[in-house]
């Protein structure tokens, strides 16, 4: 249809040119010619223009008649409040319809409001799981009905029903935590020995393990060396995990440790935390029972608010910030092109255009029943001197007249 109505419109500009021509005593027909060309290249352009727009509200009018389904684990962490947001922000500016449930950290909630959504018959399932486990059946349930899923932050496990998984690299997370302490002691030179104590975070969350495992790969030479001692002896995953990341839990384990290994006043160098909000409740047992005079090194992960003004005010000394409005943009993507048929690969990190850093994954990922193809975002380490500009220039927060960071919008 394009074609024909350039075709004609060609033709018609054409001969009313060379008309121009014949009534000039002066125009060659070289400029006959040329005036021909111009009124085409510009007829050309001006279909292009109209078939662009007809596209695009065509593709806006087909996103509009397709709804996704966003599952989101709790409002009681801050960093979930900011994922749903975002990612109901960015599906409806595409001109989708959205369901987004937050489920209070209740594994039964949770698979409850994805069985409604899949009743709903919703085109696509985004879903942060609260535990990788536990979805299995809900989930096979979507993939009878024909319905994608997209693992969002959280690996799920043991179902063959997930499409791709989109996150950040989780070990590397671990391991700007390590290497943060590392740095910071100046462990390459330094004798040390110095005291430090692991907090991970929950079980049920496929990335705590991750999260942990970098750092503590990054630390274990330290320690075989003796330069780091962990005077509690706690080690493993298993002994520093902290259920449901919750910070009251990471608290109350963080006042044991100081009461019964540091209550004679022996130094603690480092408070190595997964997350920000074990980090928060460490910072509060330091802050109520730690009798050293030092001041320890507290490591983090999401740059929440809180965590952000104990930085400021030098209570903890790092996070490691992902930026989720980014992973929201991806996510979008990659949903939008399994919508569309097609099956997205590393070249979508090209043709998608995103400004970020992101990794192809085939290899790391396996959810018990294969390699999830995944896509990785690049964490950023976030301190109280690059702060400024690694949050407030970008964008994610403000800053107030006193110093402290609040997330923007």
């Amino acid at each position: 249809m394009k074609k024909k109505l350039v075709s004609t419109m060609l033709c018609a500009a054409v001969a009313t040119s060379l008309l121009a021509g014949c009534g000039s005593a002066t125009e060659t027909g070289d400029a006959a010619v040329s005036a021909a060309a111009s009124a085409a290249s510009s007829i050309v352009a001006a279909v292009d223009d109209a078939t662009s727009s007809a596209t695009s509200a065509a593709a806006t009018a087909d996103a509009g008649s397709k709804t996704i389904g966003i599952a989101m684990p709790t409002q009681s962490l801050e960093r979930w409040n900011r994922d749903g947001s975002y990612l109901d922000e960015q599906f409806k500016s595409r001109g989708y319809n959205t369901e987004l449930k937050f489920s209070n950290n209740e594994i039964d909630t949770q698979v409850s409001d994805i069985e409604n959504m899949i009743a709903d018959n919703v085109d696509l399932l985004v879903v942060a799981a609260i535990d990788g486990e536990s979805l299995s059946t809900v989930l096979s349930d979507a993939k009878t009905a024909g319905i994608p899923v997209i693992s969002y932050d959280r690996l799920i496990m043991n179902t063959d029903a997930i499409s791709y998984y989109v996150s950040f690299d989780n070990y590397t997370v671990g391991t700007l935590q390590g290497q943060f302490v590392v740095d910071q002691l100046d462990l390459d030179n330094a004798d040390g020995p110095f005291n430090l104590e692991f907090t991970a975070g929950d079980p049920a969350d496929n990335n705590a393990g991750f999260f942990f495992n970098g750092a503590y790969d990054t630390l274990k030479p330290y320690i075989d060396a003796g330069k780091i001692v962990v005077p509690s002896g706690q080690t493993t995953f298993d002994q520093v995990a902290t259920a449901a990341w919750d910070t009251a839990t990471a608290m109350e384990r963080f006042q044991n440790l100081l009461a019964s290994y540091y209550s004679d006043g022996k130094q603690l160098d480092v408070a190595l935390c997964s997350n920000d909000s074990t980090a928060l409740g460490v910072a509060q047992a330091i802050q109520s029972d730690y009798a050293g005079s030092n001041t320890p090194i507290i490591t983090g992960q999401d740059g929440d608010e809180a965590n952000l003004a104990n930085i400021v005010d030098g209570i903890q000394t790092m996070t490691v910030y992902k930026a989720v409005a980014n992973e929201a943009v991806a996510t979008l993507d990659i949903a939008e092109a399994i919508l569309n048929g097609e099956t997205p690969d590393e070249g979508l990190i090209k043709s998608a255009g995103w400004t970020f850093d992101c990794a192809y994954d085939t290899t790391s990922y396996d959810n018990g029943t294969g390699i999830i193809p995944s896509y990785l975002l690049v964490p950023t380490v976030v301190t109280k001197d690059n702060m400024v500009k690694e949050l407030v220039d970008t964008g994610y927060y403000t800053q107030d007249s006193d110093g402290y960071l609040h997330p923007a919008g």
